[in-house]
């Protein structure tokens, strides 16, 4: 049977945590054990490395590379500055040459290379936006949320939930430069916060943290510009949740066969799904239910995509359940984990 090793990145400017939490992973009873933490400075955001060799956390001054050994444990190569705020989410191109960094706190895109060995190298380019936005208080100015690299390289999508757009960069593989080749402007004060793509990369999907919807786009290159068309957007939560509670839409993944999306939402503090049309990339939604704990930031998939760990940073911890598809259930099916302001997490493969 494989082995599997969980790691998840924590604040660290409130309780215990010392940043990155490794934990073994249990694929049968599809729960987690903690083994040991890595110190980090807030880690807001982990990524693996495509090869799976290296591990990839933001910190507060800037990116910190380690090594993932054969047992799964961390070690620590170094650090490497983005010349800005700390960072909210990383995304690597699909060459594996280049990793982007979205900068929430002061609006900026940073790109840096990767070297041939894992460690992240230099800045290649670095973009902040400007303007104000349509929301009072924290999203009046720009708060890049998200980036992520188009499945076919050709462009960095920078999601921008304070100026409720999403800037799309044509990227230029050889050199890390940005060139703004389009704005896809989202309805205002909807707050876009995080996209993925469809691994076709036919369509793309945002989450909207106040409008709490998802959009579907479709999208193509055509060669000078991008393309993208608005084909369907779903709410995230029913008319119950909406005048009960304020909501929050958060975070979205597809699962690996690409025939469900999955999301998780603060307030009504629930995990979702969406079942997903491969041809047309439209979805139809199936649940929303709790997952027993407050400000669900993230989830991570286990490998039989049957069960799912969600990461709840309010409440402090890691909470387990079982998925059924057909019946569009969610069911607990292990204890509560401790963990203190979990941000994000990853799960590997050890073989």
């Amino acid at each position: 049977m494989s082995k599997y090793v969980a790691y998840i990145g924590s604040h660290t400017y409130i309780g215990k945590s010392k940043g990155i939490t490794i934990l073994d992973v249990d694929t049968e009873k599809c729960s987690m054990t903690k083994r040991e933490e890595v110190p980090v400075f807030n880690s807001a955001y982990v990524m693996l490395s495509p090869d799976h060799r290296h591990l990839y956390s933001i910190a507060d001054d800037g990116i910190v590379t380690f090594r993932i050994e054969k047992d799964g444990s961390l070690t620590r190569r170094g650090i490497s500055t983005i010349r800005g705020m700390r960072g909210r989410f990383l995304d690597i191109d699909p060459s594996g040459r280049f990793i982007a960094v979205a900068g929430f706190h002061d609006g900026k895109t940073t790109v840096l290379r990767l070297e041939e060995d894992g460690m992240v190298g230099e800045i290649t380019d670095g973009v902040f936006d400007q303007g104000m936005g349509s929301i009072a208080e924290r999203d009046s100015q720009p708060h890049v949320s998200c980036v992520r690299f188009t499945p076919d390289g050709n462009y960095l999508c920078s999601v921008d939930m304070g100026l409720d757009h999403i800037k799309v960069f044509r990227f230029d593989n050889q050199t890390g430069r940005l060139a703004v080749a389009l704005i896809l402007h989202c309805n205002l004060q909807s707050a876009p916060n995080q996209i993925v793509f469809s691994h076709d990369g036919r369509f793309l999907y945002v989450v909207s943290q106040m409008a709490n919807s998802i959009s579907v786009y479709s999208y193509y290159d055509k060669g000078t510009y991008p393309v993208f068309e608005l084909l369907q957007k779903v709410p995230t939560v029913g008319k119950r949740s909406l005048s009960s509670s304020v909501t929050a839409a958060l975070h979205l993944d597809l699962t690996p066969d690409d025939r469900h999306l999955l999301y998780t939402s603060a307030g009504d503090n629930c995990l979702g799904m969406f079942d997903r049309d491969q041809e047309t990339g439209l979805l139809t939604h199936r649940f929303s239910l709790p997952v027993s704990g407050r400000y669900p930031k993230d989830f991570v998939l286990f490998p039989d995509q049957q069960h799912v760990c969600s990461i709840n940073y309010e409440e402090s911890s890691l909470t387990f359940f079982s998925i059924n598809y057909e019946k569009g259930l969610l069911v607990m099916n292990a204890a509560p984990l401790k963990i203190d302001q979990p941000n994000s997490g990853v799960m590997l493969c050890l073989d």
